[in-house]
């Protein structure tokens, strides 16, 4: 019916999803690339560049789908003295990796000329490196509310694009929190990525890093991959790694207070459907949180509640 509000699912044509990098990144789609400091992030991505630029092979092995525009937006970096010698360095093709200028205007991630650039070059990917430096001013990392306004608005410019979407950022400080919590300050970022992939370094091994998925919603998690940088500069690729990304995980050192692990369990539990506060009480109470430290998470989250039914029900706020 024209100007319904509403439409039925079985006027919906399916589609596959499509991929930069199955299963690791998906076309239209917003990935996390996180980590520590000097884990070698940027390289990485970097060096993906270099494989879809120029159709060169995946860090697994699995040949590029030809060769593709990318769009590699750094804050942390010069653009003549590191960015584009690194570029060169693992072999990209410049001609194919483009930058937005943003020297009177800085850039955020609510700003329209990343849809234009990625309209007027064609790119398969974006990159914004750190995500940390792109955030509006009237945002902040924690505020729920504000971020998953913020990144569905992005998630929808790389759903219009069929544009990987990638945002790397450094990994918050914490104890005891689940590395998917840890991440980029709110969980609403790692919520709305389809696709979170972790680097970290081998503690028996130093010199090797591994990329591996801790969460992966549009496929099965592929294998880590491990790699290596050589003495002077550049990526050793090592291939698949048969890895217990478990263990791994837990032995990144973290440490978290209490009310953050009750945020991120709040965000967990609310980010789908509302649910009865009952549920949501025992729910923290299983991770050892109890009911003061809760009601200040709901404090900073601005849970909303309302009865229906006879029970009350707890509610995040839902994005502008």
């Amino acid at each position: 019916m024209e100007g319904s509000v509403y439409q039925y699912y079985a006027n919906v044509r399916t589609e596959p999803v499509e991929w930069l990098w199955y299963p690791y990144i998906p076309l239209g789609k917003l990935t996390v690339l996180q980590g520590d400091p000097g884990e070698g992030k940027s390289t990485f991505a970097l060096n993906v560049v270099a494989s879809i630029t120029t159709g060169q092979p995946m860090p697994d092995g699995v040949p590029a789908k030809g060769k593709r525009v990318a769009i590699y937006q750094c804050a942390e970096d010069g653009i003549a003295d590191t960015i584009k010698p690194r570029l060169q360095q693992a072999g990209a093709d410049c001609e194919r990796v483009a930058y937005i200028i943003d020297n009177d205007i800085a850039l955020t991630l609510e700003d329209g000329r990343i849809e234009t650039a990625i309209k007027d070059t064609h790119a398969s990917v974006f990159i914004i490196d750190p995500i940390q430096a792109f955030i509006p001013p009237d945002a902040d990392m924690q505020s729920a509310t504000k971020m998953r306004s913020v990144l569905r608005k992005l998630a929808n410019i790389a759903d219009r694009n069929k544009c990987a979407v990638i945002l790397i950022g450094h990994m918050n400080k914490g104890n005891g929190a689940k590395t998917l919590y840890r991440g980029l300050g709110s969980i609403d970022i790692a919520a709305i990525a389809r696709s979170v992939l972790m680097i970290s370094r081998d503690e028996s091994r130093p010199d090797i890093r591994y990329m591996y998925p801790i969460k992966s919603s549009l496929a099965p998690e592929g294998p880590a991959i491990a790699f290596s940088f050589k003495e002077h500069g550049g990526i050793v690729w090592h291939g698949k790694y048969d890895l217990n990304t478990a263990e791994l995980m837990d032995s990144i050192t973290v440490k978290t207070t209490k009310r953050e692990r009750a945020r991120a369990k709040l965000v967990q539990l609310l980010e789908h459907e509302d649910r009865p506060a009952k549920e949501v009480y025992a729910g923290l109470a299983d991770i050892g949180v109890g009911s003061r430290t809760v009601e200040k998470a709901k404090k900073e989250l601005q849970v909303t509640t309302y009865r229906s039914g006879g029970s009350w029900y707890w509610s995040l706020p839902k994005p502008k």
